[in-house]
């Protein structure tokens, strides 16, 4: 055989060779793409995604479009052909497998969380628009989880809502750690509550509920990586009574940032006239009961997933602006929101066509 011709066999089995073991090999990454995109102001599985019942509603037009990121699975492995195809691809992101799911995170445990972060998002949505518009909501603190093997198992249940710890009034979720980390661990801690049947029976009735009991525990010692403080097993969230119905139907989606869409298309139906005059809007954010709007992770993919719908406008959250500035899709104008009052702000410009005021994200921020 000519030397030329056993070389050029050898270039190809070696080629083949490494193609073979790019497919064969998996790599520790996972992969990020634009996923669907919807308007809050409008409808999704052939029913409207915002439903308001018991108030005044009115007309709105245009779009107000919360934006997804569609990631791979947990038990999914990618090959390192994958991974290079990915990296190369515009409209996608190869990340390390541990940031989507760290600490050997479960599909199931994934979704799970990510479909607590969204109904808490929902609730958070509603109660920044009717603050906003200064309707009255009712809140308070609730047993959000109880920690299996805890102090607290059996003895306080999610929903249990929380007046006070050792005689003392809680107002906020925050109160409840700071008032058990007073004590040390192995000493005993009392809990009043309102038991969470109670609670549910009284929204029904449209009552106050008034039987509290109290509840004794023994805290125990924090594993976590954090100082070594007591505890007693569980976290603390906030529930509130909302004086009409207010429902987002919207299935198949996970995790808190369409906070700020949903908030502003709430808004938006809740009131007299347009917010967008028609324009095309997306944006993404989570949000606060206050109205504050926070960062989210994969706006590179919700920038390209809102313009390959349509969309003019982009509300980014003040944290993301730099991340989404550097590869800005053509034709989409990025605006830099803190709050949700920032957002109203800058939709009023929109609509107006004021749009030399926008807050616009750049490089820097």
């Amino acid at each position: 055989m000519p030397r030329r011709t056993a070389t050029m066999l050898a270039s190809t089995l070696m080629l083949i060779a490494l193609l073979c073991a790019g497919v064969l090999i998996p790599v520790p990454y996972a992969e990020m793409s634009p996923g669907p995109t919807v308007n809050t102001l409008g409808e999704h599985g052939g029913e409207p995604v915002l439903q308001v019942a018991g108030h005044r509603t009115y007309p709105t037009d245009g779009h107000l479009n919360m934006t997804t990121v569609r990631v791979t699975s947990a038990d999914f492995r990618m090959n390192l052909v994958e991974a290079v195809y990915g990296w190369l691809a515009h409209d996608s992101k190869i990340v390390p497998h541990d940031t989507l799911y760290p600490d050997g995170k479960t599909e199931e445990q994934s979704s799970q969380e990510n479909a607590e972060e969204f109904s808490q998002s929902q609730e958070s949505a509603k109660v920044a628009a009717l603050k906003e518009l200064g309707i009255p909501v009712k809140s308070w603190v609730i047993v959000s989880t109880v920690i299996k093997g805890s102090p607290a198992e059996g003895r306080l249940h999610a929903g249990d809502v929380i007046k006070a710890v050792d005689g003392t009034a809680v107002r906020q979720p925050s109160d409840v750690a700071k008032l058990v980390t007073k004590h040390t661990p192995g000493q005993k801690v009392v809990f009043t509550v309102v038991p969470a049947k109670e609670q549910a029976a009284a929204e029904k009735e449209n009552r106050t509920a008034s039987r509290t009991r109290d509840v004794t525990m023994t805290t125990a010692t924090s594993q976590d990586s954090g100082p070594r403080r007591a505890v007693v097993g569980i976290s603390a969230g906030t529930d509130h009574t909302f004086p009409f119905s207010i429902d987002i139907k919207l299935a198949d989606v996970g995790g808190p940032s369409a906070g700020l869409m949903f908030a502003l298309g709430i808004y938006d139906k809740l009131t007299p006239g347009s917010l967008t005059g028609g324009k095309f809007v997306a944006g993404t954010g989570t949000i606060d009961d206050n109205g504050t709007v926070g960062p989210i992770g994969g706006i590179e993919m919700k920038t390209v997933g809102a313009r390959d719908k349509g969309a003019q406008y982009f509300l980014t959250p003040a944290e993301n602006c730099a991340a989404a500035a550097k590869d800005t899709p053509g034709g989409l104008t990025l605006v830099k929101v803190k709050t949700m009052d920032d957002a109203l702000a800058a939709l009023k410009d929109i609509s107006g066509g004021n749009t030399a005021a926008l807050p616009k994200c750049t490089s820097k921020g």
